[in-house]
């Protein structure tokens, strides 16, 4: 049955004339070992907690010489590669997401290329900067990049592969059925970085300009900068692969999460877990650390392994209702891989290193006076004595970006904040700051206005007379 579905899946997609036969044999490569059904369980029983050799604490790695010409010759060794397939859309945007401005007029793109072009300016190093765009992305970043023209680094773009999304009840490339608009089509996931690197011609550009180690990091995350010593470490211990782990929250339940199995070193996946042991997954006792998807990996390692074809991370099967049709995504994730590559360490990295903006409350956090902005570099106040940042919850009034920044006329101090929690039509005035743990709640059909310089520490707000 399933060779049956395999066969006439390949006859349909090879009539498709709008992808290259490199993403044609990926995708059917990709469907043919879900259909076999041969995913590996995880034996619950063969799970071990990482040694400290396997995930290694940051404060154990050695700072490199403070040499110039030392730091040059390592940064002369990395390209920088940012994940920016992602449109902002759960934020009300319509374009690629590392386009909203996050502080002082900024973008993410405009942040991370300042960030490079500082580093290679600090050490006359030459840093190149890769986006990997999805075809949802790429027209729009080609013109977003035109602005950095006279930009003294290196930008390269290149895209990851489309794959046809299959229409379930029959098991057929929907575009072979007349779907041939974007909606067709879909992106496999991060995993897809590998083989993708290799097809746009980019790892032998790298590899012939004498890079050797690649970072990897999605481009809303603030704290993906690159670290000397993380690099240092890896070219000294030779590691093909690191993944920065970084202690879970409560928030952080649901990530990813580094194991021994079998003697390798492995991610494992709340989708992996068997029901009896999910709650036990996400409890913050016996899995510690998450996966905060900055990964290093070697490049010679990625060209081996994807020309022998070895790098079959788990398959995610993501079901997808569109126009009313059930769907079939099959995607892959970048940090299944480390279980492919030799000597792979995951590195215990600070918090600060992890600093994704997802949603307005975290556009909330970057923008207020909780963070500065130094070279292109995002730091934390160290007025803030508590570790973890105040938990913000924003109602759906505050759910897209226009409207989140309309509501504010400044943002508020939060640096002596532990939670707040808005909902309803709330207004904010300029100079507020807010402290402790605050609660403002509009009732339905009344506009609540915070006033200008407005203190309120620990506080239920459900009016005007409470403020």
């Amino acid at each position: 049955m399933a060779d049956e579905k395999l066969a006439k899946l390949r006859e349909a997609t090879a009539g498709l004339t709008q992808i290259s036969d490199n993403e044609k044999s990926g995708f059917l490569s990709l469907v043919g070992r879900y259909l076999s059904g041969n995913e590996e369980i995880i034996e619950w029983a063969k799970i071990h907690t990482p040694t400290d050799e396997v995930v290694v604490p940051y404060d154990t790695l050695e700072s490199p010489p403070e040499d110039i010409e030392a730091t040059k010759k390592l940064l002369d060794k990395l390209a920088v590669l940012k994940l920016n397939g992602g449109l902002g859309t759960t934020m009300g945007c319509t374009g690629p997401k590392s386009v909203i401005e996050v502080r002082n007029g900024f973008t993410f793109l405009d942040l991370i290329v300042i960030q490079i072009e500082s580093l290679n300016k600090k050490y006359g190093s030459n840093v190149p900067l890769l986006l990997m765009n999805s075809f949802n992305t790429h027209e729009d970043t080609l013109k977003i990049v035109e602005k950095y023209a006279n930009s003294s680094i290196d930008i390269h773009t290149f895209n990851q592969s489309q794959y046809p999304r299959v229409v379930a009840d029959e098991f057929l490339p929907w575009p072979s059925k007349g779907k041939t608009d974007k909606d067709g089509w879909y992106p496999p996931g991060h995993g897809d970085i590998f083989p993708s690197l290799m097809n746009s011609g980019k790892l032998d550009l790298l590899l012939s300009q004498g890079k050797e180690y690649v970072f990897i990091a999605n481009s809303d995350n603030l704290g993906a900068i690159v670290d000397m010593k993380i690099l240092n470490h890896l070219i000294h211990k030779q590691n093909e692969y690191c993944m920065e782990v970084t202690p879970k929250t409560l928030a952080d339940v649901k990530g990813g999460t580094l194991i021994s199995y079998e003697g390798r070193v492995q991610l494992l996946e709340i989708a992996q877990v068997p029901d009896a042991h999910v709650n036990e997954f996400k409890s913050i006792e016996k899995f510690k650390i998450f996966n905060t998807n900055n990964l290093w990996v070697n490049l010679k390692a990625i060209k081996r392994l994807v020309e022998a074809d070895a790098l079959k991370m788990e398959i995610i099967p993501n079901p997808k209702e569109v126009d009313g049709v059930k769907v079939l995504q099959l995607e892959t994730a970048a940090g299944a891989a480390i279980r492919f590559f030799d000597h792979a360490i995951g590195i215990n990295v600070p918090r600060s290193r992890f600093l994704p903006v997802k949603a307005t409350s975290d556009l909330q956090l970057v923008q207020s006076d909780l963070y500065t902005l130094v070279d292109g570099f995002v730091t934390r106040n160290s007025a803030r004595t508590n570790p973890s940042n105040p938990s913000i919850e924003l109602g759906p009034e505050f759910k897209k970006v226009g409207s989140f920044l309309g509501r504010f006329k400044s943002i508020p101090s939060i640096v002596e904040l532990d939670s707040l929690k808005v909902s309803g039509d709330v207004w904010f005035g300029s100079g507020i700051v807010l402290k402790g743990k605050v609660t403002i709640t509009a009732k339905p059909g009344v506009k609540l206005e915070i006033p200008d310089g407005a203190v309120i520490e620990n506080k239920d707000i459900n009016g005007p007379e409470d403020l």
